[in-house]
């Protein structure tokens, strides 16, 4: 089997999630990576034999199967548009899409046209524990779902992009919150046909952060066409870690799934230890340490999916695909619109 060139354009932390879960299959080679910064330390760690300071550049001197796109979220639609005009058949984009529903609908008319198989990074939809909580609803295990309550939450962002609204397209629902989004019409196998939000407004509206010009709190009542009920959290006001949660109610049982806290190591240091979990501020005293978060969380069966399909020429499963990412798109802003208005806002 041809092992598939790899390009990367992004050097900083969605790229080290591609990056950490690309280097686990022996049929890639991360061949080339584009940055602005963090450029010579990102492609020594992991071996890649070509760096370039514009993308551009890489696309004309390399010859790739497969491009990962882990830039801040206002540059996705200029670099996927760029990309498959440029003559690459096979992208993969971080989340969100984009920050405008223009900029998403361009990309995929602009994938569409060049044959390119354009695939959206949701990593929930890969991690193992809420797959099998889906095989279970599936089976009838807990009877007809009936609500599904999801979070994701942190203390903050680390990308200035990600605290600024111009850059990231909002603030932590659309950063954190496009996650149990795109989740719930994935696993309730369904679109999302109503929301009702709450959030505060960026800046001294916000609870903590105030240098942010996106919102720190976000919340969200969703009902989509089979009539399922949602509900979505997304904050930075969270300590102690990134903490990822998801209920699932049915009829006749109901699934509670830790993503993040939920590991079997249990630690006890006095002096502290290096690394305990995404988030976390510091490992004195009792921790639960993460064994494997680029498993936990989906990343590595995702970019596993994303390689199979180009081998073997597949179509992405339900919930990866751009239009997929353009749903989840219309919700979160569906989300800001209510917020706004104070009313139900149908999609």
């Amino acid at each position: 089997m041809e092992t598939l060139k790899i390009g990367i354009i992004g050097a900083q932390f969605a790229a080290w999630l591609h990056a950490e879960s690309y280097k686990r299959f022996p049929t890639v080679k991360m061949q080339a990576v584009a940055s602005l910064d963090n450029l010579e330390k990102f492609s020594a760690d992991y071996g890649i034999p070509s760096a370039y300071k514009d993308y551009k550049e890489m696309f004309q001197k390399e010859e790739l199967d497969l491009l990962s796109v882990c830039v801040p979220n206002f540059l996705h639609k200029q670099i996927v548009v760029d990309a498959a005009e440029a003559g690459i058949r096979n992208i993969i984009c971080e989340k969100p899409i984009a920050t405008t529903l223009e900029d998403a609908e361009a990309m995929i008319k602009t994938c569409n046209k060049h044959g390119v198989r354009f695939m959206y990074a949701e990593d929930w939809l890969f991690a193992p524990a809420l797959t099998r909580a889906r095989e279970i609803v599936e089976e009838g295990g807990i009877g007809d779902l009936l609500y599904i309550k999801a979070k994701e939450t942190h203390n903050g962002s680390h990308s200035i992009y990600a605290q600024n609204k111009e850059y990231c397209g909002g603030g932590a629902m659309i950063h954190l919150g496009i996650h149990p989004v795109a989740f719930i019409s994935w696993f309730a196998g369904s679109k999302i046909k109503e929301v009702m939000g709450m959030a505060t407004a960026g800046g001294d509206t916000n609870l903590y952060h105030r240098n942010y010009t996106g919102e720190d709190w976000s919340a969200a009542l969703l009902t989509l066409e089979n009539g399922v009920k949602g509900f979505v959290e997304a904050n930075y006001i969270t300590v102690g870690g990134m903490d990822d949660r998801v209920e699932i109610y049915g009829t006749d049982g109901n699934i509670h799934v830790d993503l993040t806290k939920g590991s079997p190591l249990e630690v006890y240091s006095r002096s502290g230890f290096k690394y305990a979990l995404e988030k976390t501020d510091f490992t004195h005293g009792w921790t639960k340490p993460a064994v494997d978060e680029f498993l936990s969380l989906g990343y590595v069966s995702e970019i596993e999916h994303f390689i199979d399909c180009v081998i073997h020429d597949k179509t992405p499963h339900q919930g990866t695909s751009g239009e997929d990412g353009l749903h989840a798109l219309k919700a979160v802003f569906a989300i800001y619109e209510s917020v706004n208005s104070g009313k139900l806002v149908t999609l």
